[in-house]
């Protein structure tokens, strides 16, 4: 049996295929992902561990016509990647309660430093913002002006500020993407 044959069986939920799959390619992934890590066996044996669980898990999206390795790279890569960024998310939060100890407040809880943490976290990426679109975001989020008070301050139409808005309120979730999902959730919490 060629190789389109058993990534075939392999869609349709074969034990059999995903074995064989299995003994032929997570040598080779675990070559790929040595070379990611910079030589971090633990990682990747783990990681090919995982990329395989979720071979089996999405089965369905084997496509025989492509390559199998390329796939098995492709998803052991985002699996990574997504590990990078949750130890990016964890390092930047614990530096900031360290930070945020030093004041030395009372009574301060975790969801004030939550806050406080998404709220710089916000105020750096405004600050990228164009001029006018800043404007109106500040307005509108900090300040609280419903959209016609911005739209009669900044003799715009409703419209206008809506639009804005919306551009920029799909910049801050692009941007917060990359601070992991805890760091959107509290930013809809807050903000929406």
């Amino acid at each position: 049996m060629n190789e389109k044959e058993k990534l075939l069986l392999l869609s349709q939920g074969s034990n059999e295929a995903f074995e064989h799959m299995y003994y032929l390619y997570s040598g080779k992934l675990y070559n790929f992902i040595m070379k990611l890590t910079q030589g971090n066996n633990h990682v990747a044996e783990e990681l090919v561990q995982r990329t395989f669980i979720k071979i089996w898990e999405q089965q369905e999206k084997v496509d025989p016509e492509k390559s199998f390795l390329s796939f098995l790279c492709t998803i052991a890569k985002n699996l990574l990647l997504n590990d990078y960024e949750h130890e990016a998310v964890r390092f930047i939060y614990a530096e900031y309660i360290r930070k945020s100890e030093n004041l030395r407040y009372d009574n301060v809880t975790e969801k004030d430093i939550d806050r406080k943490l998404l709220e710089d976290l916000i105020d750096q990426l405004t600050e990228d913002l164009p001029p006018r679109r800043k404007e109106i975001f500040v307005l509108s989020r900090k300040y609280g002006y419903s959209n016609k008070s911005i739209a009669r301050k900044l003799h715009l139409s409703e419209s206008t500020i809506e639009t804005q808005l919306t551009k920029s309120l799909a910049y801050m979730k692009d941007k917060l993407k990359y601070y992991s999902s805890y760091v959107i959730f509290l930013y809809m919490f807050f903000y929406f």
